[in-house]
């Protein structure tokens, strides 16, 4: 059986104009690879940025490495992970076997452990917390933010709101009007972000705006993050493993 340390392992992020999330998937990326000595991780990017993914499988293939595993770094399986990220490796034209791990969701408790100690950072004391998310139309996705939100609520003994920034409802300050209509007055914004951007600026400036308190930063290179991404991938580099004879 080869070691999880001679597979390489490549972070596929959605990608951004704005320099701070390339800046962030590149924190990452030094967070894994301090988590695993030995290992090699790359970071590649869907979008706005480079190295594609195609282009970094292609690399290690020609490195001479046998087989690749990939890790989406994304919170929900909307159509970035079911078909962005499964078309980018069939583009890609290598030969060598690459398994594509799960994303990040749902809620478990490395990225719970991650939003509450992101959120203790940038206070205490709240009475109400608001999940700021990028948002989506996909129904699905949205389940699962709302079961993150709850998982959230619950292991801080608070009422919990998702917020979006574009796509559904509600907004930030509109999360932050439910909270103070069901009591809570000391309000802080989690985010379920992997990165800062526009659409994380949108959505805790909105909630700022309706009086939250305090806001966490995105996940970036949080350590608990980086041990969620290795869980994937071992998860996706033994499920293909021959089975023992």
């Amino acid at each position: 059986m080869r070691s999880a340390y001679v597979t390489p392992l490549v972070l596929v992020a959605h990608g951004s104009r704005d320099p701070r999330a390339a800046r962030a998937t590149r924190a990452l990326v030094r967070a894994v690879a301090a988590a695993r000595p030995g290992l090699d991780v790359r970071a590649s990017y869907l979008d706005h940025t480079l190295p594609r993914p195609g282009q970094v499988l292609g690399a290690l293939e020609a490195a001479g490495h046998d087989r690749v595993t990939m890790v989406p770094l994304l919170l929900t399986a909307a159509y970035h992970g079911r078909v962005d990220v499964p078309e980018a490796v069939r583009s890609a034209g290598v030969r060598i076997p690459v398994a594509v791990a799960d994303v990040l969701s749902p809620v478990n408790d490395l990225l719970l452990a991650g939003l509450r100690r992101r959120l203790a950072v940038a206070g205490s004391g709240f009475d109400g917390v608001v999940l700021a998310a990028a948002g989506t139309r996909d129904a699905a996705a949205r389940h699962t933010v709302a079961e993150a939100a709850d998982a959230l609520g619950a292991s801080l003994g608070v009422p919990a709101q998702v917020a979006y920034a574009s796509a559904a409802a509600p907004t930030g300050a509109e999360a932050v009007e439910a909270l103070r209509a069901r009591g809570a007055r000391r309000i802080g914004v989690a985010s379920y972000f992997l990165a800062p951007g526009l659409l994380h600026d949108t959505v805790v400036a909105s909630a700022l705006s309706a009086g939250a308190v305090a806001v966490a930063a995105p996940l970036e290179g949080a350590p608990e993050l980086a041990a969620l991404v290795l869980r994937r991938a071992d998860a996706a580099r033994l499920s293909e493993l021959p089975a023992a004879a």
